[in-house]
């Protein structure tokens, strides 16, 4: 028996959702994401009368139905020169535009534990902490359509707003959403379905007293995985020790920090380029000295024959002002200096290099991973020790 392989149950979903399938057109009343500024995105449907308004400008709706996804609109004020972009939802640019109702798992940890519990295709998975259901779409893209979500929220008022998002998405037919407590009545109670999961994610304020429950929900053939997301190392040392108790193996506590990196061009600055602009600097000065005594001697000449005249009576000041030369800058400027030069503007040479941020990004949480190995079976075929 592979314990491995992934689970081959069809709960395909009926309805398409943008975060399961690609649509390169934007559909009237389908899902777009109005990219504004790098910490500002706005989800919305664009309908037919409708417009968005922003500080940017105002953008009509019916200028996005049927755009293509990713393009840059103008904006339709006359005194406003904005632009937006119109990109297709995922669950990484969801989590930086949705409402949030609790804390939230970003990219960062929501890759590596989607990699840890090696959830596929197909996958089954328990999730217990719903919250704003930003991880619950992740994980619906990566379970896909063959796979199964069932996510346990204890407070109503959070579940309903999930629930209902979960279905405008079109994700219903992928993730289940449940109402109950798990940590007092367990997941069975809460959930009308039979569950077989492979991976578990808890975030809970006490996943200690829902780790228990677990063994009657997940699957008795393959090894299953557990990630629990606590922010408090106290919490993590509690669920631990009930991880211990209940035979988890191989349990390991992890902390994700990060930082960005961004690619960018950068001017190539050569060292005869830079003695030559010193050369360039010094000859200017130079030359801007012998002028300013030139200009001193002609002045003090000026003044000398303007005072010999005055005294003769044969020219007034006005008559002997000479207007002066305007200064002529040097043409040499490898660099652009004192000019506003853009990025991979044509005239300068470039290379493409790659930057990372100067802050590296604290933890959310502490993540701890384990795994449980499936039941020995006897030779009876009966579960329990050969």
């Amino acid at each position: 028996m592979d314990i491995n392989k992934p689970d081959n149950t069809d709960t395909s979903a009926d309805t398409n959702s943008p975060f399961l399938e690609f649509n390169s057109s934007i559909p009237e009343n389908g899902l777009v994401l109005a990219w504004l500024t790098r910490d500002n995105t706005k989800p919305l449907r664009p309908v037919q009368g409708s417009a968005l308004h922003t500080r940017f400008g105002s953008f009509q709706h019916s200028s996005m139905i049927s755009s293509k996804y990713g393009t840059q609109l103008a904006s339709s004020s006359s005194n406003q020169a904005g632009f937006i972009y119109l990109l297709h939802p995922t669950p990484e640019l969801w989590s930086l535009s949705l409402p949030h109702r609790t804390q939230i798992v970003y990219t960062p940890d929501a890759s590596y534990i989607v990699q840890r519990l090696r959830i596929r295709p197909g996958s089954k998975v328990i999730e217990a902490g719903t919250g704003s259901a930003s991880f619950t779409h992740a994980l619906a893209r990566t379970v896909a359509k063959n796979g199964r979500i069932w996510t346990f929220e204890f407070h109503e008022p959070r579940f309903e707003i999930a629930k209902k998002e979960i279905e405008d998405h079109g994700l219903d037919g992928v993730v289940k959403c449940s109402h109950g407590d798990v940590c007092v009545n367990g997941f069975i109670p809460a959930c009308d379905e039979i569950l077989d999961a492979s991976a578990v994610f808890l975030d809970l304020p006490s996943p200690w007293l829902a780790i228990p429950h677990l063994k009657t929900v997940i699957s008795k053939e393959k090894i299953v995985r557990i990630c629990c997301f606590s922010p408090c190392m106290e919490q993590v040392q509690r669920t631990i020790e009930t991880l211990q108790k209940e035979g988890w193996l191989d349990i390991e506590m992890v902390e994700v920090s990060c930082k960005r990196w961004e690619a960018r061009k950068e001017m190539v600055r050569k060292p005869q380029d830079a003695i030559e602009r010193l050369r360039d600097i010094r000859r200017r000065r130079n030359e801007g000295l012998k002028k300013r005594n030139e200009r001193k001697l002609a002045e003090a000449q000026k003044d000398e024959a303007m005072s010999e005249a005055q005294e003769n009576g044969a020219v007034t000041p006005a008559e002997n002002h000479v207007p002066d030369k305007p200064f002529l800058p040097s043409e040499y400027n490898p660099w652009g200096k004192g000019k506003r030069v853009h990025e991979g503007e044509h005239g300068y040479e470039w290379k493409e290099v790659s930057k990372v941020e100067a802050e590296l990004k604290s933890h959310t949480s502490y993540l701890t991973f384990a795994y449980l190995p499936p039941p020995v079976q006897g030779k009876d075929g009966h579960i329990g020790s050969e």
